[in-house]
């Protein structure tokens, strides 16, 4: 069985490697092993503590294989963007140029650098290994962390955003960076997504241009992929598209790729899940559904998904067998969220 935790400190080694294979483009996870340990540190603190609001909290989970002790996969959460460290997007508008006199009307696309997601929380950190990128893995991974946000809905703000990854080639070149290269900047793509993610992005308000940008001006190549998702990006836009998320306009500074929002009370997931106490029962059989469930914690949190369980919509009931309760760190009687992750 696979379950969703807390990352903890044993998991760095698990996390580094991941962070390997994720390759360009990945910024919230750097090759950097004080950063990973950082960041390890600081998911730790924050499921510790006690809040009254969206703060400066960052959830990392990981996906373990409780056969094999394999770190599998990653996801992350962070309660409120861009309060200590300023969170820059371009919001694409319309200009308008109209002359009555000369009878001429023309609309320009523009980019105008904001903070406009500041104070938003956004999931973030979603890695899958590949040999576990099959059956239903994935969709969990991306959907559970709406579990988490939706019982512990005090922890994270009212707007959920999601960055996409952009377009790039196999050496993580972006056609739209190439172009501010060009005009604007003197380093790489992948040097400047690496800056940023080490979380240096003093470089960006003494670089970036402060007007706003005519996209008409820029090249073919950097225009065709504004507002486009990497190709190993599309599946996870679809997603969340039918979770409910929309892009409105915003793109990320370096790729161009979407920024996606949505509100919590909105998501499908939260709306579709269901709240109920656990009773303990063997002998379980599928019964056509595939459930993901989560307990009610938030240090101990801990999430799974399973066909091997059973819902009772008159009794309101969750049937779940031993093991299954004791992996979930949930006793008969204890509540716990889940939603059907798929049927037939």
């Amino acid at each position: 069985m696979l379950v969703l935790r807390p990352i903890c400190g044993d998991d760095f080694a698990a996390l580094k490697q991941i962070a390997i294979e994720s390759g360009h483009g990945f910024t919230s996870l750097p090759v950097d092993d004080d950063l990973l340990q950082a960041k390890i540190a600081r998911a730790q603190a924050s499921f510790a503590k006690s809040v009254k609001g969206p703060g400066d909290e960052g959830y990392l989970f990981v996906l373990e294989d409780t056969e094999s002790g394999e770190i599998v996969g990653t996801t992350g959460i962070e309660a409120a963007v861009g309060l200590s460290v300023p969170l820059y997007h371009y919001r694409v508008s319309t200009s308008v140029h109209h002359s009555p006199s000369l009878d001429v009307y023309n609309t320009v696309e523009t980019l105008s650098m904001c903070n406009d997601y500041t104070g938003c929380s956004e999931i973030c950190t979603l890695f899958l290994r590949e040999d576990y990128r099959r059956g239903l893995t994935g969709r969990f991974l991306s959907r559970i962390r709406f579990l988490f946000m939706a019982e512990h809905s005090d922890r994270f703000s009212d707007t959920i955003i999601a960055e996409m990854r952009g377009v790039s080639d196999q050496d993580g070149h972006s056609p739209f960076w190439q172009w501010l290269q060009k005009h604007f900047f003197s380093i790489e793509f992948p040097q400047a997504d690496h800056l940023v993610g080490l979380g240096d992005k003093t470089f960006i308000s003494e670089l970036m241009p402060k007007y706003p940008i005519y996209v008409s001006l820029l090249s073919p190549q950097a225009q065709a992929v504004i507002g486009e998702v990497h190709e190993n990006t599309a599946p996870a836009l679809r997603l969340l598209q039918r979770e409910g998320f929309e892009h409105r306009g915003y793109v990320d500074l370096f790729d161009a790729g979407p920024t996606i929002e949505a509100k919590l009370g909105n998501i499908a997931t939260v709306r579709q899940s269901k709240v109920c106490p656990v009773l303990i029962k063997e002998d379980l059989r599928p019964q056509g559904t595939t459930w993901a469930i989560c307990n009610d914690k938030v240090k101990d949190f801990r999430a799974i998904f399973s066909d091997a369980v059973q819902y009772c919509d008159i009794k309101h009931q969750l049937y779940l067998n031993a093991q299954t309760a004791q992996i979930l760190g949930v006793s008969q009687g204890d509540s716990v969220r889940f939603f059907a992750l798929s049927s037939r």
